[in-house]
């Protein structure tokens, strides 16, 4: 197997001598291609991506405990003993009566 060229020239039998439009160096007098250190890169987006998944995950930690404290509630008053249909919006009042249950009222305490 013959070569036409030499290693020092850049030819291709697609693009003919094509030195020129290449984005690197092609002679030996070309600056050297040095790798550049990508973990610096990668750790800053890392903990970037960490603190925004972290921010996330605290509110959805948040919407969870609120969800918890409102279906609580929801027990609670429902459990309750009433004689009367409750609307959503309207303002009642829970009271606790001597035997300890609880019972959902219309009517204040002075």
């Amino acid at each position: 197997m013959e070569k036409d060229k030499p290693d020092n020239v850049v030819f291709s039998n697609e693009h003919g001598y094509n030195a020129s439009l290449l984005p690197y160096g092609t002679s030996v007098g070309a600056p050297v291609i040095q790798a550049v250190d990508l973990a610096g890169w990668k750790n800053i987006g890392i903990s970037k991506v960490n603190k925004e998944f972290e921010s996330r995950f605290n509110e959805l930690k948040v919407q969870y405990q609120n969800l918890i404290d409102e279906f609580q509630w929801n027990e609670l008053l429902y459990n309750a003993r009433f004689s009367f249909e409750p609307i959503v919006g309207e303002i009642y009042h829970l009271y606790k009566d001597a035997d300890g249950f609880n019972f959902l009222s219309l009517i204040a305490s002075k």
